[in-house]
């Protein structure tokens, strides 16, 4: 996804060129429509201008903040969230509600960057900070967002395997490779047809977990308890409810998100820019909002199907397939490793989609979208052929996520705190102070994890 590329930012919010407030111009168009685009920014222009309301003007806006969200479903939460409800039943629910609303102040911070200055968060760091201080982001979002990769493509590998026994996990890696360059082929079309598949994916991994949920029935009275009531029961629970909310925010959707929203819908004033934000703010609401209802599902799932069942620990998500097979029958395995193969290729896909951006936004160079997607699922298939235990690679990645979480959340908030690059968007003094401990504690638990993994503990 090409930006622009000025030799510096605008001093306010606003793009180049933008009119006078209280002057009405039309929404200004991607440099290149296709005509699926057209017809998306056609209706866009008419929610803005006020023909369209309710429903019918959300629609055209709807799509970054779902596409943002799949790293929320992600193979990683899959195996975090089975082992918190099999091990803690669901005590942890409440862990998992409160990184959810994280997230969704994160994430409209990150569509907010786009929309107010045309640029995502890795342009605006080239454009702000020292070029080494460039140098050194950009080397660290490559090696996370192949560290995503990984994780995903072995999640999406894992699940293949899991359906279908008789597929060697390196063939199906080999098939998860053909059906990802097939999704980012469609993405070539326009951004339209690439949100939609993503959020058909999305909606197989909804399907798949309120069918589990149905089959496992959970008594809604501890489910309420585990949300509202926070505790721990003894230190373990607490590292792994750190683990959850620290594992909460995925450093490479914070660069895509800003790039997902800086061109899709241009406001040409600064009332349109903040119809704009409300409008995807609500996409953010609306998407994160079902990625944290497939996270509370997935732990519930564990908590009702393995907690106090004598199931043991579940060492992989291939043991909690077998083991959902055996607890609830009624092909609730298939429906996990449906779930799990539609996961892994949908966050695979934004994985790479991501990259483009940090190499496009850092250094203002870029590869074919086919050459990154082979380049960086090369480490998942060695690892696989030689090998390597899948579960602990993803594992191992997760912990090379945690690395990359402060150098993408800080700058995110000094920026939206900006009231010259925001301009009329620009944080609220009471949403710097929430956005400031939200990042303080993420950062915090996070650099915790990484102590508890070099101490050995």
């Amino acid at each position: 996804m090409e930006g622009r590329h000025p030799a510096d930012l605008p001093p306010k919010g606003g793009r180049p060129g933008t009119n006078p407030p209280g002057t009405k111009a039309p929404i200004e168009h991607a440099v290149v429509a296709l005509p699926g685009e057209e017809r998306v920014l056609r209706a866009a222009e008419k929610a803005l201008n006020g023909q369209t309301r309710g429903l019918r003007a959300l629609v055209p806006f709807l799509g970054p903040a779902f596409v943002a969200a799949v790293a929320y479903v992600d193979p990683g939460n899959f195996a975090t969230n089975i082992a918190g409800g099999a091990q803690y039943g669901y005590m942890l629910l409440w862990v998992v509600l409160a990184a959810n609303l994280m997230a969704m102040l994160v994430q409209s911070m990150s569509a907010k960057l786009g929309i107010a200055t045309g640029f995502n968060l890795a342009e605006v760091c080239r454009q702000r900070f020292p070029r080494r201080v460039v140098f050194g982001l950009w080397i660290q979002a490559e090696i996370i967002a192949m560290a995503t990769d990984l994780a995903e493509f072995i999640g999406a590998a894992i699940g293949i395997h899991l359906l279908f026994p008789s597929v060697p996990l390196f063939v199906a890696g080999i098939i998860t490779a053909f059906a990802a360059f097939g999704i980012l082929a469609i993405q070539s079309r326009g951004f339209r047809g690439f949100e939609a598949v993503i959020t058909a994916l999305v909606a197989v991994i909804v399907a798949s977990f309120a069918f589990e949920v149905f089959l496992a029935r959970p008594p809604v009275s501890e489910v309420a308890a585990g949300l509202f009531i926070p505790r721990f029961d003894g230190t373990e629970s607490i590292l792994l409810g750190a683990g959850i909310l620290g594992a909460t925010v995925m450093p490479h959707v914070i660069y895509l998100h800003s790039a997902l929203t800086q061109r899709r819908v241009v406001g040409a004033t600064d009332a349109e820019q903040r119809k704009i934000f409300n409008f995807e703010r609500w996409d953010v609401v609306i998407a994160m909002g079902v990625a944290g209802i497939v996270n509370i599902a997935m732990l519930a799932l564990a908590a009702a199907a393995f907690h106090g069942h004598n199931i043991g620990p579940l060492q992989g998500l291939d043991q909690a397939y077998k083991a959902l097979g055996v607890r609830l029958g009624h092909g609730a395995d298939i429906f996990f490793g449906l779930g799990l193969l539609a996961s892994g290729l949908s966050s695979s896909s934004v994985g790479t989609l991501a990259g483009q951006v940090v190499m496009q936004g850092f250094i203002h160079r870029q590869i074919p979208l086919f050459l990154r997607r082979a380049i960086t699922m090369a480490p998942a298939l060695v690892i696989i052929a030689i090998g390597v235990d899948p579960s602990r690679a993803l594992v191992l990645s997760q912990v090379v996520l945690s690395f990359g979480i402060p150098f993408a959340l800080i700058p995110l908030l000094l920026f939206c705190r900006d009231p010259h690059l925001m301009g009329s968007l620009v944080n609220r003094r009471a949403t710097n102070v929430i956005a400031t401990l939200v990042v303080g504690v993420i950062v915090s638990l996070n650099v915790f994890l990484i102590y508890l993994l070099i101490a050995g503990r």
